[in-house]
């Protein structure tokens, strides 16, 4: 019997056998833990034979083969020594894989917060709410633009009363016309600039200066709505949207060739139209 208990005595156990194996394997404690996701506690535990901290025989062997095989040790043979060495019995449910034994892993850290996306986020937002603001609320024309041409209700009623033309308000020839273009002509001051911008489908962001540099309209002119600027020198214009825009420069139709979106700078001046 003595012998017996040598022999057992002289064998290594689980514990010693995965610390040796660690060691070979020039890891550490942390590493194992890092890579095993097994606590630095039940770790230690295990490779001094104290199985108490793995909560059962179940979680005991589970933890074995995950610390076996980061140590590059057989995992089965590691279970049978640790079953011989407890003097116990492998359950027929093995649920070292289960839910149960994911208990006793490592927890990942909760995901903080980030601030940086959050930031980045709200100051899109607030960039388009100003954004959205800025077009939407810029249908008012300025002070200093030229009124519309369309007549308000008021207007029409006093006309319609009084049969008479208003002053300095020409009546615009129909696009049917066949006469129109001419009748522009006609119309248009021939010693200065007079530059009418039409939208006909959607809208666009207009921006016009006189020669002085002096901003005299800027706004959104949605489909249906016109503007009329003059200038004796020169007429400066941003199109936010040439391609929602119909131009006429000293009553002739400008055809060019824009684009949905696309954004034209141009200048006009008295006579024949020229693109500054």
């Amino acid at each position: 019997m003595s012998s017996g208990n040598s022999f057992a005595e002289d064998r290594p156990s689980v514990g010693r056998t995965l610390h040796q194996a660690r060691i070979a394997a020039k890891l550490t404690v942390d590493d194992v833990s890092s890579t095993t996701r097994v606590r630095i506690p039940i770790v230690q535990a295990i490779e001094q034979d104290d199985f108490s901290r793995c909560g059962g025989d179940v979680y005991a062997r589970g933890h074995i083969r995950t610390l076996a095989r980061a140590v590059g040790l057989d995992p089965a043979e590691l279970v049978t020594m640790y079953n011989e060495q407890q003097g116990t019995h492998p359950q027929p449910l093995d649920l070292s894989s289960g839910p149960l034994f994911e208990a006793e892993r490592i927890r990942p850290e909760p995901r903080r917060p980030n601030w940086t996306a959050a930031m980045v986020a709200a100051i899109v937002a607030v960039i388009g709410f100003v954004g959205f603001t800025f077009f939407s609320g810029g249908d008012s024309s300025d002070p200093g633009s030229v009124a519309e041409d369309t007549p308000s209700p008021d207007h029409s009623a006093r006309e319609e009363g009084t049969g008479e033309q208003p002053v300095n308000e020409p009546a615009q020839p129909g696009p049917d016309d066949p006469d129109s273009s001419e009748s522009a002509v006609a119309a248009a001051p021939a010693d200065k600039v007079t530059v009418k911008v039409t939208v006909e489908d959607g809208s666009s962001w207009i921006s016009a200066k006189d020669s002085s540099g002096q901003l005299i309209f800027e706004g959104v002119l949605h489909g249906g709505d016109s503007e009329t600027f003059t200038d004796d020198d020169r007429i400066d214009l941003v199109l936010g949207n040439a391609g929602a825009v119909q131009l006429h420069v000293n009553g002739r139709e400008i055809h060019d060739d824009f684009e949905m979106g696309q954004v034209q700078r141009l200048s006009y001046t008295p006579g024949d139209p020229e693109e500054g």
